[in-house]
């Protein structure tokens, strides 16, 4: 057994640990730089309808799901199913603005995570005359819940977005 003087510092150490464990994440904020050179945008020689129909059909070539409404702000959608009881959703908006050269195409994305989970359900009956009677079936149902979902950074998926975007400009 420790002596009562040891056991303080023992007992701090494992609040501390405990307590560094259970630390929220640093806020996003923290993060953003804010700087020049982004890797969201990319421009275009043509006027704004133009890029974003060239747009358009980019997402449209690689199996995105696209609702233009606004000729100028394009919205794709695709599904995926990396594994069973798991699915994804990628959410691409361009919206194309004038610039000094034409057009800047601005590109975002969102990557949505989704898990398959059941949940136990108890049904009951009532009887007229006899009153309700609760049964113990148990009936599983299964919703695909959202569990995370973020912007996604990475400059090479906007490279080879805006590279298939450059190479149908021609065409």
């Amino acid at each position: 057994m420790l002596h009562p003087a040891r056991r303080l510092p023992v007992l701090l150490s494992g609040l501390l640990l405990a307590g560094c464990a259970s630390a929220p994440p640093p806020a996003a904020y923290e993060g953003e730089s804010f700087s020049a050179e982004s890797p969201f945008v990319t421009w275009s020689t043509r006027d704004p309808d133009a890029a974003c129909e060239v747009a358009k059909r980019a997402l449209l070539s690689q199996g995105y799901q696209v609702d233009a409404t606004k000729a100028t702000r394009i919205k794709g959608e695709k599904f995926f199913l990396p594994k069973a009881n798991y699915g994804m959703t990628l959410d691409i908006t361009l919206v194309c603005l004038p610039s000094n050269v034409g057009t800047a195409i601005y590109a975002n994305a969102l990557q949505t995570r989704y898990e398959l989970k059941s949940a136990a359900t108890s049904a009951g009956v009532g009887v007229a005359g006899i009153g309700s009677i609760s049964l113990p079936w148990t009936a599983d149902k299964e919703a695909l819940i959202k569990v995370g979902e973020e912007t996604i950074s990475d400059p090479d998926f906007y490279k080879r977005l805006f590279s298939l975007i450059d190479s149908l400009q021609g065409s």
